[in-house]
C-alpha cells in the first residue's frame, strides 16, 4: 500500500515539494560539474532540461512553461544572462506539455529519451538564434562570430548535448515520475 497515505495532506504537499525543490537543487548543482564519462568534447548533459522534460511529460503546456522559466532564470542566475536560458527551456516545456506522450507512445524510457534529445537540439538552436541576433546587433565588436562560426559551434553543441542529455534522462526521470505518481496515487485514493 502507498505509505504516503499516512500522511496528512498538507505534510504530503510538503514533502512533495521539498522532493521536488530538492531535485532541482541537485540539478543546479550537478549541472557545472564534469565527472568522468559523462562528457563529450566538453560539453555535459543538460540536467536542467532534463528535469523540465520530466516535469512536463504529464502536465499542461502551461506548467510546462512556467518550469522552463523557472529553471532557466535559476541557470542564468548561475551563468551569464546572455544569452538566456530561460526562452529555451520555456519553448522545452510547453512543447514537451504540447506532445501528450500517453497518446503516441507508451515505453516511458524510450519515449523520454527520444523526447529530450530533440528538445536539446531545439534549446540549443535557440541558444545559437540569440547568439546571431547578439552579434547581428553589435557587428563592430571584437569578439564578433561570423554566422558559419555560430552555426559550425552549434552543430557539434547541440548534438553532444542530445545524445548525452538523452543517455542520462532515465537516471533523473524515473525516480522523479515514480515519486509523483506516488504522491498523485495517495491524494486519489484520501480524496
Amino acid at each position: 500500500m502507498n505509505d504516503l497515505l499516512l500522511l496528512s495532506p498538507y505534510l504530503r504537499q510538503a514533502l512533495n515539494a521539498l522532493v521536488t525543490a530538492g531535485s532541482v537543487l541537485a540539478c543546479l548543482l550537478v549541472l557545472p560539474t564534469r565527472f568522468v564519462g559523462m562528457e563529450l568534447l566538453g560539453v555535459g548533459p543538460n540536467w536542467l532540461l532534463i528535469w523540465v522534460v520530466a516535469w512536463s511529460v504529464k502536465r499542461s503546456p502551461w506548467q510546462g512553461a512556467i518550469a522552463g522559466v523557472v529553471l532557466g532564470l535559476l541557470q542564468d542566475g548561475m551563468t551569464a544572462a546572455n544569452p538566456t536560458h530561460t526562452l529555451s527551456l520555456a519553448l522545452v516545456g510547453l512543447l514537451t506539455a504540447l506532445i501528450q506522450k500517453q497518446r503516441y507512445i507508451q515505453e516511458d524510457f524510450i519515449s523520454v529519451a527520444l523526447i529530450v534529445f530533440g528538445m536539446a537540439v531545439i534549446a540549443e538552436t535557440v541558444t545559437a538564434f540569440q547568439f546571431m541576433l547578439q552579434d547581428l546587433r553589435v557587428p563592430d565588436r571584437l569578439s564578433s562570430r561570423t554566422l558559419s562560426e555560430i552555426w559550425n559551434y552549434h552543430q557539434q553543441i547541440a548534438l553532444c548535448s542530445a545524445i548525452l542529455s538523452s543517455l542520462w534522462a532515465p537516471a533523473l526521470y524515473y525516480p522523479l515520475n515514480r515519486w509523483w505518481q506516488r504522491v498523485s496515487l495517495a491524494d486519489q485514493l484520501q480524496a
